[in-house]
């Protein structure tokens, strides 16, 4: 009989609660889903896609910046959010092929 021990090291296991925390929204995975297809967006950009009210995509985006998800970069008076990881990216992978969801 083998004995069972935890595989990933548990600094890794809290930050990535962390992550699936901030992300559990329809509208943060939308987020990610978009910015992995385009790299970097601006909020109009995004708003006009998910067709929402940009106070509400604002919040959702703040709450994603304030954790680390995203980040900006500003052009002149243009702000571009970007995802910080592209790991995070494989939860829409395995999003879309879970027979489940």
């Amino acid at each position: 009989m083998s004995i069972l021990k935890v595989r990933v090291d548990q600094k890794k296991l809290e930050r990535a609660a962390y992550v699936l925390k901030c992300v559990a929204h329809p509208v943060r995975i939308s987020i990610i889903d978009l910015l992995e297809q385009r790299e970097r967006l601006t909020v109009s950009e995004i708003q006009q896609v998910l067709s929402i009210e940009q106070s509400l995509l604002s919040h959702h985006l703040t709450n994603m910046r304030d954790k680390g998800i995203v980040d900006t970069q500003r052009e002149g008076k243009r702000v571009f959010y970007f995802l910080t990881d592209n790991t995070i990216t494989s939860i829409i992978s395995c999003i879309h092929g879970c027979r489940t969801f």
